[in-house]
């Protein structure tokens, strides 16, 4: 597999009055096309601030980063924008959808900037519902959906201007373990089938057993980085676990 990030000695500090926290110190690590990967460490460790430069939300304060072969660090705003927009979309844990807006609206949201008309538009937000399993919710409000489908949608947010990457921040952090390994039963397909990089925030060892690398930070440096030889399959599990009785919240 090519390299899709090359990031070489980031570093990121943070400046709190006199006091610089140094937060990634000197990090050094490369992720390849249709990858998929668990970050994980405990709180404080900058693992959700390596998210937030490669997802190019922040900028490191020094070291370079490569996404695609394009040194992100040379871009100024409305270019970040533009990479986030076309190639990066992002899940988190508390889901992020706008409470008096339908699943379909939520879905389309990303899809407001690209000047696509507004039937194509509707079209791939509902492609996108059915690749998550929620083309029959598409007309509901989030308050009318579980917790699994609320994140399903943002699932759904997050695919629908065909990214090359998914960033997952503790993406089952609020779910139930069945609806957990549901949505990382998503994360796998997309990631075999659609050739999505997956990369994945998580504290969780079992939430990371699903993905094909672990790499661990621990004090803002790079611990541990190994290739899973067998990753857990959700759907195999699936099979085995009690159905889910209150997936229906609302008509």
């Amino acid at each position: 597999m090519a390299a899709l990030i090359e990031i070489h000695d980031l570093v990121k500090n943070y400046q709190l009055g006199d006091v610089t926290v140094h937060v990634l110190k000197g990090i050094s690590l490369t992720i390849e096309r249709s990858d998929f990967v668990a970050i994980m460490g405990p709180s404080g460790s900058g693992k959700s601030t390596l998210m937030n430069i490669l997802g190019c939300l922040d900028k490191p304060t020094s070291g370079m980063y490569l996404l695609d072969g394009t040194d992100i660090g040379t871009l100024d705003r409305n270019q970040l924008a533009e990479i986030r927009n076309a190639k990066i979309g992002f899940v988190f844990q508390q889901f992020n959808l706008l409470a008096r807006t339908t699943a379909l609206e939520n879905v389309e949201l990303p899809l407001l900037y690209t000047g696509q008309p507004v039937h194509d538009q509707r079209e791939r937000a509902l492609a996108a519902l059915a690749a998550v399993g929620l083309a029959d919710r598409a007309g509901h409000q989030p308050s009318q959906l579980s917790g699994g489908q609320q994140q399903r949608v943002a699932i759904a947010r997050a695919l629908v201007n065909r990214p090359r990457i998914i960033f997952a921040d503790e993406p089952t952090g609020a779910l139930d373990s069945r609806t957990s390994v549901e949505i990382m039963a998503i994360f796998q397909r997309l990631n075999r089938e659609q050739g999505i990089t997956v990369i994945v925030v998580t504290h969780e060892a079992d939430i990371a057993a699903y993905a094909n690398r672990n790499i661990h930070f621990r004090d803002g440096r790079l611990q541990k980085d190994m290739r899973i030889a067998q990753p857990r399959e959700a759907r195999e599990e699936l099979a085995n676990l009690p159905a889910e009785q209150d997936e229906e919240v609302a008509a």
